[in-house]
Formats: C-alpha cells, sequence, structure tokens
C-alpha cells in the first residue's frame, strides 16, 4: 500500500471514530432529556431546595422615657419572575417598566433592564434580582405602582426580599454603649451584645430554592415562624447623654488628648444617666471607639481619686481626727529607694489632715497610711476590698475591666508598694468602679452596683426588671461617713478644685493626676480625672471625668477634668428642677392689714385697693409688676422688675399673674397646691435657660 493509500484511510477511519462518538453524545442528550429527564428534574430540585433560618426582627432599645436608640427599619430587595407575566401584558408595559427601573436605581440604562428581563424569560429562568440596591417602605409602596408589579406577585412577577438595618435615631449618641450589630453578630457591641439574647429572638426555619444564584423562599406550609426580640428599657438620657458626651468633645479637643470618658449616675437608684467615650480616629478625630469606662483597657492606676478610700480607712480604722496635722516637709520624701513628690513646689509644711486631703498631699496621705498601717499592710487592703472595690462590679454590659489591688502576699509586693497605693498607684480600677465609691459616699455609705437596663418587655408587658444590687449596706461609720463629706466639699471649696467653687449649688469631689505606666517605667503622660457629686447637701448625681494624656501645658486633674465636671454639673442644674433648693422670699406679710393684696399687676391691684376703699400710694415710676409694702395704714408699691433672660420673683403673685409672668419668661411651671404663691424653686434673677423648668408652691 503506497502512502496515499495509507493516509486516505487514516483520515476516513477518524472521520468514522468522530461520526459514532457524536452520535453517542446526541443519543445520550435524548436519553437523559426524554427518557430519563423527570428523574434528573427531580433530582435537581432536591439539590437546590435548602431549609434555611429565617431572621427574627430584633427588638428595640429605648431610653429611660421611651425615646427610641435603636430601632430595625426593613429595607428591601427587588427582584423579579420574568416567567409570569403574560406575552401581552409584557409587550405593553416592559418600555415603562425598564425606563422606571433605570431612573430609579441608575445601575443600568433601560435598554439594559429590558434585554436582561427579555432573556431571563426566554431562557424561563423564574427569579431575577433587578439591582443590588436597597430600598425603604416608601420606595417599596411606589414601586408596587409600577406597570407589571400593579399586578402583584402572581400575575406581575414582583419580588420584595426584606433586608433588616439597624437605625440609631440619635445618629451616633452614645453610639459605642448602645452598641451596634452586623449580619453575622461577630461585630456586636455594646447592649446590643450584652443583650443579644434577648434582643435577638429565635429565628424561624423556611424552604428555599437556589435560583440563578439567590434563594427564593417557597411556601409549602412547612415554614417556622421566627419570634421576634424583645425590647429593653435603659437608663440612659437622651438630653443628659447630649449634655455630657458635649462637654467631653470640647475637652478633648482643648487639650488635644488621646481619648475621654464621663459616666453620669443618679445617686439613689444607681442608674446611668450618661456614658460617653471618645477617642482619636487615624485621621485626629473623637469618635466612639471603645468603651473606657467599663472595659479592660480603662482599668489603670487612678491616682488621687482613690485617696478617698486611703483617708476612708485611716478615719475608721484608727483615732485619727481631720484637726491632727502632719509634716509634709519641703515636698519631697524618701520611702525606702524611692522619693515621693508633692505637686506644690516647696511643699506644704506641717498642715493638718484635712488639708492633707484638700490640698490632696501624696507625702501626707502616705506618711499617714505608712504611720498606722505599715505593720499590718493586710489590714489596709483587706479594708479596701472589704468596702467592696476590689471585685468587679457584675455591671450588665459585657467585658467589665477586672479591678485589681496589689496584696501584701503578691511576689511584687514591697517597701514602697503601701505609700504608693494609698495615692492611687499599684492598683487598677475603672471609672465606672471609681464612680461606684464615690457614689456610695453620696448615698448615705450605702454601695450599690450600677445599672444601665431597667428592664426587658414584650410591647408594654414587663418579662424582666432590673434593680441596683446592694454591695455594701454601710461602707464606714456615720462619724466617717460625714468627715468623708466635708473633705471632698473641702476639695472645691479651699483645695485643688476650688477652681469649679462659686456656683448656686454645692459641689463634692476629688481631683486625681496619675502618671502613665508604659514599656515597664512611669513616663511624663498623664491621667487626669475628677470623680464626685451635686448638689452636696443633697446629692442627686454622681460623675466621673477622665481624660487620658492630656497636652497644650494643662495635665492636672483641677484643670483638665474638673471643669469638664461643672460644666455637665451647671448644665443640669438649669434643667433638673429636683436639684434646686426652694427659694424663699424674705417678706413677711402682715396680714392682719391686707391678708389679701401681695404681688401684681399694678393697674390691677390699685383698682382693686380704690374700689374697696384701701389708701395706696401711686408710684413715681411707669411699672407694670409690683410688690406690696405698709406705709402706716396705706399700701405702698415696690417694683418688681421683669428682666428678659432672668427668672421673675412671682411670691405672692395669684396663679394667673405668676403663669403669665414665667412663661412669659420661656419657664415650664410645674404647680403645687392652691392660693397664692408662697415659694418658687429657681432664684429670682438668676438666668433662665432653654427649657428650664421652675416648680411653685401655693398657698
Amino acid at each position: 500500500m503506497n502512502i496515499k493509500s495509507s493516509i486516505l484511510l487514516r483520515v476516513r477511519v477518524a472521520f468514522l471514530l468522530v461520526v459514532l462518538f457524536a452520535g453517542a453524545v446526541v443519543y445520550r442528550i435524548f436519553y437523559l432529556q426524554r427518557i430519563q429527564g423527570d428523574k434528573w428534574n427531580k433530582m435537581a430540585e432536591q439539590i437546590s431546595l435548602r431549609y434555611l433560618p429565617v431572621k427574627a426582627t430584633r427588638g428595640n432599645i429605648y431610653s429611660d422615657n421611651g425615646s427610641l436608640l435603636a430601632t430595625s427599619l426593613p429595607f428591601f430587595k427587588v427582584a423579579f419572575d420574568p416567567s409570569q407575566p403574560s406575552d401581552e401584558l409584557l409587550k405593553k408595559n416592559l418600555d415603562s417598566l425598564a425606563y422606571l427601573l433605570s431612573k430609579t436605581f441608575k445601575d443600568n440604562s433601560a435598554k439594559e433592564y429590558r434585554r436582561r428581563i427579555l432573556e431571563a424569560r426566554k431562557d424561563k429562568r423564574q427569579y431575577l434580582l433587578l439591582s443590588r440596591a436597597e430600598i425603604n417602605y416608601q420606595q417599596k409602596k411606589k414601586i408596587q405602582e409600577w406597570p407589571i408589579f400593579r399586578e402583584g406577585r402572581n400575575k406581575g412577577g414582583i419580588i420584595f426580599e426584606k433586608v433588616e438595618k439597624r437605625y440609631h435615631p440619635f445618629s451616633t449618641l452614645g453610639y459605642r454603649t448602645i452598641g451596634s450589630v452586623d449580619e453575622t453578630e461577630k461585630g456586636t457591641v455594646g447592649l446590643e451584645y450584652s443583650f443579644n439574647n434577648q434582643l435577638g429572638g429565635v429565628d424561624g426555619k423556611a424552604l428555599f430554592q437556589k435560583m440563578a444564584g439567590s434563594w427564593r423562599p417557597v411556601f409549602d406550609g412547612t415554614e417556622v415562624k421566627a419570634k421576634d426580640g424583645l425590647d429593653i428599657e435603659t437608663t440612659i438620657d437622651v438630653n443628659l447623654q447630649d449634655v455630657a458626651e458635649s462637654a467631653l468633645l470640647a475637652a478633648l479637643t482643648d487639650h488635644n488628648a488621646d481619648y475621654g470618658s464621663v459616666v453620669l449616675m443618679e445617686v439613689k437608684t444607681g442608674e446611668i444617666k450618661a456614658m460617653s467615650n471618645l477617642s482619636k480616629n487615624p485621621e485626629g478625630n473623637y469618635w466612639e471607639r471603645y468603651n473606657y469606662a467599663v472595659g479592660s483597657q480603662g482599668a489603670v492606676e487612678p491616682g488621687s481619686t482613690f485617696k478617698l478610700a486611703s483617708m476612708m480607712a485611716l478615719l475608721e480604722e484608727t483615732d485619727l481626727k481631720l484637726t491632727d496635722t502632719v509634716q509634709t516637709g519641703n515636698g519631697e520624701y524618701k520611702f525606702y529607694n524611692q522619693v515621693m513628690k508633692d505637686h506644690k513646689p516647696g511643699g506644704y509644711g506641717t498642715i493638718t489632715v484635712k488639708q492633707v486631703f484638700e490640698s490632696s498631699s501624696n507625702i501626707g496621705i502616705a506618711k499617714l497610711v505608712v504611720e498606722h498601717f505599715g505593720k499590718k499592710p493586710s489590714e489596709f487592703i483587706d479594708f479596701v476590698k472589704e468596702m467592696g472595690v476590689g471585685q468587679p462590679l457584675g455591671f450588665q454590659m459585657a467585658g467589665e475591666g477586672k479591678p485589681y489591688i496589689k496584696s501584701p502576699s503578691d511576689s511584687s509586693w514591697s517597701g514602697i508598694s503601701l505609700p504608693w497605693i494609698s495615692h492611687g498607684y499599684e492598683l487598677k480600677l475603672t471609672p465606672l468602679q471609681t464612680l461606684t465609691m464615690f457614689n456610695a459616699v453620696a448615698n448615705d455609705g450605702k454601695m450599690i452596683t450600677p445599672i444601665i437596663v431597667r428592664s426587658v418587655r414584650k410591647a408594654d408587658k414587663v418579662v424582666e426588671e432590673f434593680e441596683p444590687r446592694v454591695i455594701n449596706k454601710r461602707i464606714c461609720s456615720k462619724e466617717t461617713l460625714a468627715n468623708l463629706r466635708e473633705l471632698l466639699e473641702g476639695v472645691v471649696e479651699r483645695g485643688t478644685a476650688s477652681n469649679i467653687n462659686g456656683t448656686h449649688y454645692k459641689i463634692a469631689g476629688k481631683t486625681g493626676t496619675a502618671k502613665k505606666y508604659v514599656n515597664g517605667k512611669y513616663v511624663n503622660q498623664y491621667y487626669a480625672s475628677f470623680a464626685g457629686y451635686f448638689p452636696a447637701d443633697a446629692p442627686k448625681y454622681s460623675c466621673i471625668v477622665v481624660i487620658d494624656n492630656p497636652k497644650n501645658y494643662r495635665i492636672y486633674g483641677s484643670d483638665v477634668a474638673a471643669p469638664v465636671f461643672k460644666e455637665i454639673a451647671d448644665k443640669i442644674y438649669s434643667q433638673d428642677i429636683d436639684v434646686h433648693k426652694e427659694y424663699q422670699p424674705a417678706v413677711a406679710y402682715q396680714t392682719e392689714v391686707f391678708p389679701v393684696v401681695r404681688a401684681g399687676f399694678l393697674p390691677e391691684l390699685s383698682m382693686i385697693c380704690n374700689e374697696f376703699g384701701v389708701s395706696n400710694h401711686e408710684m413715681a415710676d411707669d411699672e407694670e409688676w409690683v410688690k406690696t409694702r405698709l406705709v402706716g395704714k396705706s399700701i405702698g408699691w415696690t417694683a418688681n422688675k421683669v428682666k428678659e433672660g432672668l427668672v421673675p420673683d412671682v411670691a405672692g403673685m395669684t396663679l394667673r399673674d405668676a403663669l403669665f409672668v414665667l412663661e412669659n419668661a420661656g419657664l415650664k411651671v410645674r404647680i403645687e397646691g392652691d392660693g397664692r404663691v408662697e415659694s418658687q424653686s429657681r432664684m429670682a434673677g438668676t438666668r433662665v435657660s432653654e427649657g428650664s423648668e421652675i416648680k411653685i408652691k401655693l398657698g
């Protein structure tokens, strides 16, 4: 056989093999589709069907007055079943639908939307995601009225896939405290995380079919309905949260600090009214990244605020008096191999125990503690721990930092441990743990756990209610408590925080300035703080302010943290009528002479006196509002000026006149009793702030 015949034979054999293979493929396709088609279609359906979880609607988070702090809002993805509309309906309305889709979502042209729908219909697809964009409920209602879609799901093929998103009505206010939640719940923090079991509800399940890469629900009657999450009612006051956050932000910006924290607590109830934590982000702006008030990163050496515990131990466990004296020297004193310094150059010399605390003398407090507890340091440490400072509070939010107070049994205990612990070193506390100690002093010696959630609710029904737990019924004797309150008030009146003195109400508290421990040594960076309560004579609120690593030449708690405390306290005082002392007028009326005429609108009072024949003296000045005085057997008028922006004096007025004057001054009035005004809660002549309230007693 020649070469040509050989090649030709090989080509014919190859061609025959290709034909046979192609025939086998065609036969196999015919066999699978026609003969075994039903079998494989059923198997495909089984593979593409799956039971998947149906997310429960997450519960709401409310403030103390019922305002929404966090809620879940429904959003929707728009999909389409192009096999549902009739040929006539699709042909008549497709162009209009494609135009509306393009105009609304702006991700494809009308021509492209038309092409995608027709192609999916040709391929007999039953699911087409029209856009990845999510729409709100109002947009959903509009889209339901579009051509084709207005025919509904069965005839129009419209599919709305619900997606819930967490929404904060007050934006970033208290963001870290409220927390956030993501779809996987791995990024959940704050109250959202701490109460996730209650808020999250119980997911349901339903049968889904996979179509075009997405899962479409199949309503076959086997689905299990999800149980929606419960709501939680917090103790947060939105207005006070705003006050605290604004004051903290301004201070951090002014001092170029690394981070800051504020906690405001109601003394008797332990309810947290505000909690703000701000730190710098990479761009240099402040935001809520971490809860330093509660978390482990916020557990640091507190510095001189801990002197409250040291002084409590001294007054309770020894016979020390506030009038006793201590020699602090020239501002430097050596304990073993370490030199302790007071911040005043030249020192304080010989001063009383009271002055030691008010001036925050490190040497003074350390010498007193070493003198009385140096041979038995465990007694000092045991006292502090038994008071309630040594253990976690069991706070309602997860991630509470564990307090640390060095013990004589620790391997790191040394000869300088006791004097350094006495003024706030070699121990760690979070701001909330420090505040709890100060709150106990304000609360007549009763130490309670702070709370931030009052109740768990299902609509209006209370499912679970929370109350503060008593840590220590009495942290010290009444005598010691009275001395401590005197000391804390003295700090503001004469001591290191005298720069915030001079208000219409008393503040009690303690400054703190601690060097920071970085990479195994103390560096020239400072942790400034102020903790206290107000009004000092009838405490309603306790508060702590922390500013970490302040710069710009001011580093002390008195210069950095105390002014923030005062700003918060001043604003609360202007808004909260319950912290005001009632203003008692000094006027003594002679009821046997003119029992009815007290104060009011001059033209009306003069007319009444003239009608009843009561002698009265006209005023030379053109005044409208007056008070009365006795001139012999006649009535004299004294000007009662009503000045814009200042609280008027309404003592002696009728209710009608008092309401007219006070409401015109921009005050919200609360009334108690009947008759004429006997007293008013806000002192006349003080400045009126927006939304201020005043209580008047009638009698």
